[in-house]
């Protein structure tokens, strides 16, 4: 772990923007791309960046509905255990 927050910032800040690259590669249909971007993170790079990306989503998402954070973040999780495999709308 970093001891130093600003430099760790900047490292989860670097993976957030590799992250919404891999997203927009995904959603053009660039999953050669999206492969490679991926690949080239660390498992913790990983973590850290799409903690990042999840954050500033719900965060916008959040100011773009006029609600709390936690409330949008509640309702993503309900979400998307409902449409889990195993559930009874999600299938599987």
């Amino acid at each position: 772990m970093n001891a130093d927050p600003a430099a760790a910032f900047l490292a989860a800040a670097e993976a957030a923007q590799v992250g919404a690259g891999i997203i927009a590669a995904r959603h053009r249909g660039d999953l050669a791309s999206a492969d490679a971007l991926l690949d080239g993170l660390s498992d913790a790079r990983k973590a850290a960046g799409f903690l990042v990306l999840a954050d500033l989503a719900i965060t916008l998402l959040a100011r773009y509905e006029d609600r709390s954070a936690d409330v949008v973040a509640a309702e993503l999780s309900l979400h998307l255990a409902a449409h889990a495999p195993g559930t009874a709308q999600g299938g599987g």
